[in-house]
């Protein structure tokens, strides 16, 4: 009976070593994943190509626009800021949309949000002026 016992013990332990194990290599596994990717120039990269559906503007101004025009870095206008907006608003939409995807003095092209639709930019430019 008393090595039926240590058979007994020594199997649990053996199973409780190997499932920890399992659980370890998959907490490995996510801590030593590839932080990001490198694409090659001209290879569009597969989020971008892959819609998501459309954002509206203050979903775009969130998470692209606000870290320049919600401080005022880099003489962005803020939103409201009637202003800082008319001389920019004076040129016509257009214009602002223009600039806003090429890229125009401080502004990078689609205001860092490469991810975004011309009609996202159009929609977030639509949110920042809205006040102005």
């Amino acid at each position: 009976m008393k090595k039926f016992t240590v058979g007994l013990m020594l199997l649990l332990s053996t199973l409780a070593v190997n499932a920890s194990t399992d659980a370890e290599r998959e907490a490995i596994a996510k801590r030593i994943a590839p932080v990001g990717q490198v694409y090659v120039a001209g290879a569009a990269p597969a989020a971008a190509t892959t819609a998501s559906g459309p954002r509206s503007g203050q979903q775009v101004y969130q998470a692209a626009c606000f870290a320049c025009h919600g401080t005022g870095a880099l003489d962005a206008p803020k939103p409201g800021d009637a202003a800082a907006w008319e001389p920019r608003i004076a040129q016509g939409f257009d214009v602002m949309l223009k600039h806003s995807i090429d890229g125009f003095n401080n502004m990078p092209a689609m205001g860092t949000c490469a991810s975004c639709s011309e009609d996202e930019i159009a929609a977030a430019i639509r949110f920042m002026t809205d006040g102005a």
